[in-house]
């Protein structure tokens, strides 16, 4: 069965479903009481409740729900000035997990990720070096790398913020730094290399859980990019026999540090080669481009099918009015 779409419901709609607890914020009215508002999701899309105030609070309407659980949500959609939320009419009942699929609670890119992974081995089979192919085969021909990475976030907070977003991105930044590389006569190979490799550190940085995406130790301590450049050190070391030289593996250490470009963005160092400087607006293309498309299909951003969005609700790009077209080039 199709999962419900709640950014596309409309004034009135009756929602009866199950949905997880993305957030629980506590507020305050103007005389001190306390009140609740929930913001409750599925794969799909997500919806902020109306105001849970202290009597319904009394009575038990969120008894036990906490950030993570999935509730049975049942309510109206309603409107606060122009933004559509969800007017509970019934308490939340809190459903065991153990019934349930977290798939189904968390965004999910919407194509198959067999298609992306064609995609992403194809660049990585058609790569000339040997040595190349042997390095990034220590990630990309292990099974239990693949799936760990096809799962994860590119984000936990920002573009490709969902299941499978990470082999999204990177399919879309290798797609973009080869065509790049070439067109600058750059080293399209190790620039392809590059995008395989710049986020591996991300498989270890990220978790993935009920209560959403969000940072594991070594996320919080080390961050994806230092961890990726010590992931490949790392395998490197361990396989014992020399896959490349010093100077090589220096080259592909510095791709992945560098990816980031400047200091206060998180790389360590800025990008010093041709094939570098590509990867980094690759990256940065993918990565930017995502977010403006997930901002110009979020329907609660265009309030009333609006053609210039609220600047309010795009933070993802800066909170510029983006335009929605009405006609097209066909």
């Amino acid at each position: 069965m199709p999962q419900l779409n709640l950014s596309r419901l409309e004034f009135g709609d009756r929602v009866q479903h199950q949905l997880r607890v993305v957030e629980l914020a506590e507020k305050r009215t103007s005389n001190g009481d306390p009140f609740f508002i929930v913001t409750l999701g599925n794969a799909c899309s997500q919806i902020d409740s109306g105001p849970v105030w202290s009597d319904r609070i009394a009575e038990n309407w969120l008894d036990g729900v906490v950030r993570g659980d999935v509730v049975q949500a049942i309510g109206n959609i309603g409107l606060y000035g122009a933004r559509r939320q969800l007017v509970l009419s019934a308490p939340l009942r809190i459903l065991p997990r153990e019934e349930l699929r977290l798939e189904d609670f968390l965004p999910s890119i919407d194509r198959d990720p067999a298609e992306y992974w064609d995609i992403l081995d194809r660049f990585r089979f058609h790569i000339g070096p040997p040595t190349i192919r042997r390095v990034l085969d220590v990630f990309f021909a292990d099974d239990d790398f693949r799936g760990r990475f096809e799962r994860a976030p590119a984000s936990v907070g920002g573009h490709h913020c969902r299941l499978g977003g990470l082999l999204e991105h990177v399919t879309e930044v290798a797609a973009i730094a080869r065509q790049t590389a070439k067109a600058m006569r750059a080293n399209a190979d190790l620039a392809v290399a590059g995008a395989l490799l710049h986020d591996i550190g991300k498989v270890e940085a990220y978790s993935i859980s009920w209560e959403g995406f969000g940072r594991t130790r070594e996320g919080h301590l080390i961050e994806h990019v230092v961890l990726g450049c010590l992931m490949l050190d790392r395998k490197l070391r361990k396989l014992g026999e020399p896959f490349c030289s010093d100077e090589q593996s220096l080259e592909l250490q510095h791709l992945i540090l560098s990816h980031h470009g400047v200091l206060e963005f998180g790389s360590p160092v800025r990008p010093l080669t041709l094939e570098a400087e590509v990867l980094h607006w690759a990256d940065e293309a993918s990565a930017k481009g995502a977010s403006f498309r997930e901002a110009a299909a979020d329907d609660a951003a265009f309030p009333d099918n609006a053609e210039f969005g609220d600047k309010n609700k795009l933070w993802r790009v800066d909170r510029r009015a983006l335009w929605r077209k009405k006609h097209n080039w066909e």
